[in-house]
């Protein structure tokens, strides 16, 4: 077993440059073809940090997206690069604008975490867990991962319908809800998100490459986002402790991924997670020790706090050096 700290060491530069690329025109959108994918097997969960902030002026000119009203609140303090901002300076940073991608009973809300002073122009799918977009936990982690420079989208894949943080997990209940959200349904409106963001970001040249990262359930849609990534949309992929991932589809994935686990997370199994690691090209996999579903992004003690920092830092590094690099 790779200890996680080794795959963090690896993953994690020294010093991680800044680079801003100027929008130009954006030519006519470039279509991704997705091919279809088998069928899928696990669901998810993901990692902890930041609230958001003001309304920004992504998604103009773009002629199949509405833009909302959208006020992100900053709250807590941020930390950036290593060092702690405040409120106001936090806000600075990132600006959030609620979009609607598609047209008709085809489109989907989602929300733009845009980073504003130190825009890398790289952008990030983000795949929620069952809890959905609009969860605090999934924004939080979302606007840190903006503070760092990224442009982060993250859909609602439930369409208004996530499962209740309040709600006990009842085995029924649960299986009828998952029974409503269609495989075939949430799979499109990744490809949608998807081709927003090629057009966005790498057909508008501000970008040539995208990442996807994903938790518990959406970790399980990345893997089968990525095994049907035919014209190689993404370039990387960051996976927290997936749920229901079909290892069978990990010889399709050509995009390097970091498989983030823990030994004691009966949803996201680590044989599964060694398989991918062992199927899919360039994938590695951070283990770590003692740590059960969702440590990352809902951490419940000092101990998983320590870890989610490690499993950030970690991310980070990946990131970097895939998209940036």
């Amino acid at each position: 077993m790779v200890p996680a700290a080794a795959a963090v060491a690896a993953a994690s530069p020294a010093a991680l440059p800044r680079s801003t690329s100027p929008r130009g025109r954006r030519p006519r959108a470039r279509a991704c073809s997705f091919r279809c994918a088998g069928p899928s097997a696990r669901s998810s969960a993901l990692v902890s940090s930041y609230v958001s902030q003001k309304s920004g002026s992504a998604g103009h000119g773009h002629p199949r997206i509405r833009q909302l009203r959208g006020r992100p609140d900053c709250s807590r303090q941020a930390e950036v690069m290593g060092s702690t901002v405040d409120d106001d300076e936090a806000c600075e940073l990132v600006s959030g604008s609620d979009l609607v991608i598609g047209e008709g009973d085809d489109s989907v809300s989602a929300y733009l975490f845009k980073a504003v002073k130190n825009n890398n122009g790289t952008g990030i799918l983000l795949l929620s867990d069952i809890f959905g977009f609009q969860d605090s936990a999934t924004r939080d982690f979302a606007y840190r991962v903006a503070c760092n420079g990224y442009n982060v989208l993250v859909p609602d894949l439930f369409r208004g319908n996530p499962w209740k943080l309040n709600v006990p997990f009842d085995g029924d209940s649960f299986e009828r809800w998952r029974a409503g959200q269609a495989p075939g349904r949430v799979s499109g409106d990744i490809d949608a998100c998807t081709r927003w963001l090629v057009d966005e970001f790498k057909a508008a040249g501000v970008s040539k490459k995208l990442g996807v990262i994903g938790f518990c359930y959406g970790g399980g849609r990345l893997v089968e986002t990525l095994a049907r990534d035919a014209e190689s949309c993404f370039s990387a992929g960051v996976c927290f402790y997936g749920s229901r991932m079909d290892a069978s589809l990990g010889d399709r994935v050509a995009a390097p991924v970091l498989f983030v686990c823990g030994d004691g997370d009966p949803l996201c199994p680590v044989e599964t997670v060694r398989e991918l690691e062992g199927r899919a090209r360039g994938a590695r996999a951070a283990v770590y020790a003692g740590r059960g579903h969702g440590f990352a992004h809902r951490p419940q003690s000092v101990e998983e706090d320590g870890d989610a920092e490690d499993a950030f830092n970690a991310m980070r590094g990946w990131l970097h050096d895939h998209l940036l690099a």
